[in-house]
């Protein structure tokens, strides 16, 4: 029996993908907003693609802010910023 894959949508392009296909970004309850690698750090939860185009239009829209019903600080986004493109660039070496 095959096991269920979790699915999760991006605030950018809003497309359902696997969830470890996502970097999920988490507020916790004293309100702090950070890039979550594990994917299990307690709180609120919003998941974006590893593309720097998904990124960008979910800044653009406000769509992480209104998920995470939290004002980010840039220094949030600039962490996102470099975690999506690491983990862009390495997408691009494995294929």
């Amino acid at each position: 029996m095959q096991k269920k894959v979790p699915m999760r949508m991006c605030v950018g392009c809003r497309e359902m993908k696997p969830k470890r296909e996502l970097v999920r970004v988490a507020a916790n309850s004293a309100g702090e907003v950070a890039v979550d690698p594990t994917g299990k750090a307690p709180g609120r939860g919003a998941y974006i693609c590893r593309s720097a185009e998904c990124l960008k239009r979910a800044v653009k829209s406000r769509a992480l802010e209104r998920a995470l019903t939290k004002s980010i600080d840039k220094a949030v986004f600039d962490a996102l910023e470099k975690s999506v493109s690491e983990l862009d660039k390495q997408d691009g070496e494995a294929l």
